[in-house]
């Protein structure tokens, strides 16, 4: 059994408008901060660009980063209205909204104090690991982990990071029927359901979804379940719920096995060397603000192991190799 279960902040997981959170009101003051330069006239939700993985055009890239600029203002300055909660999280995981200066920002927000303590884990730090994550991420040039900041929120200071609200989990991860394995799909474990038909545990062979995998090899994952994966219609797919990262111990508990023994691809090696360098740079001054010294060393350790021998790892027999529950 694994140590804990995160939060589940996918769209698999429909959050709860009537849910009560506390008592107290459910807006933040927003952060001291330079305002946003956009000022629409009417209140405005910030969308993402489409990714276009086929089209070198800088505009694109530029609008990109324009959008990216602002949402991040956005979630980092300000004001929240909690407008739900997710009921089945383990930790106090509330949906909410960001806004400033008329622009609106779809979030989640995670606040320390709702953290349930962890044997194997220090206590208020999992918000921190969120932002490593994304920070590493950003990093490696994979960019798999939504924006996440931290700041301080309506119930103190915690994790705020964009909600995905167009993702469908299952068109990654599925648990089917033997016979109705899709075709091109990676079976991870097989199972006989309440009815006794045999059933398996499989996700698709997708460059992006790899990508996550090698990602979460990086990180070291506890926790890597189905609804943590978050395919979108442009063929991106991201990753969320990364609280339980970065252990100086061995704990990458994932259900995406399926490349076991298969060489990283050169998407993943690429990320690997940028991180290695970015440790010597400004990753790793950002990362000293979140992580201890030996969770920094270790990572290291794993990105110089994963440069030498390029190769998706398989399952360990010493203990659970897979998250609990896998979906």
């Amino acid at each position: 059994m694994p140590s804990a279960e995160p939060d589940s902040t996918s769209s698999r997981h429909a959050p709860d408008t009537s849910a009560p959170v506390a008592s107290t009101p459910a807006t933040s003051t927003p952060a001291t901060s330079t305002p946003v330069t956009s000022t629409p006239a009417t209140n405005a939700r910030v969308t993402s660009a489409p990714a276009h993985p086929e089209s070198d055009s800088d505009d694109d890239d530029d609008a990109a980063a324009a959008i990216e600029a602002l949402t991040a203002e956005v979630l980092t300055i300000g004001e929240i209205t909690i407008t739900g909660r997710l009921t089945d999280a383990s930790n106090v995981t509330l949906l909410g909204e960001a806004s400033a200066d008329g622009l609106t920002v779809p979030c989640i927000y995670k606040p320390v104090r709702g953290e349930r303590p962890l044997w194997d884990f220090p206590d208020g730090t999992l918000a921190d690991r969120e932002r490593a994550a994304f920070l590493v991420s950003r990093a490696a040039g994979w960019d798999c982990v939504p924006l996440t900041v931290l700041r301080p929120g309506p119930f103190g200071p915690g994790m705020v990071q964009r909600w995905i609200e167009d993702a469908n989990p299952d068109d990654a991860v599925d648990l089917v029927r033997i016979k109705e394995i899709p075709d091109g799909w990676l079976p991870v474990l097989r199972a006989v359901d309440e009815d006794g038909s045999p059933v398996a545990l499989v996700h698709a062979d997708s460059p992006a979804l790899a990508t996550l995998a090698g990602f979460d090899l990086v990180v070291n994952n506890a926790d890597r379940k189905g609804s943590h994966v978050l395919p979108l219609p442009d063929g991106r797919v991201l990753g969320v719920d990364h609280g339980l990262c970065f252990h100086s111990d061995d704990k990458l508990r994932t259900i995406l096995w399926g490349w076991a023994g298969r060489p990283l691809p050169a998407t993943v090696v690429d990320g690997v060397t940028r991180l290695l360098a970015g440790l010597d740079g400004d990753l790793g001054e950002e990362l000293t603000a979140l992580l201890t010294g030996n969770e920094i060393t270790v990572l290291r350790e794993r990105l110089e192991s994963l440069a030498d021998d390029p190769t998706f790892p398989r399952p360990p027999n010493h203990r659970t190799p897979i998250p609990w529950p896998p979906l």
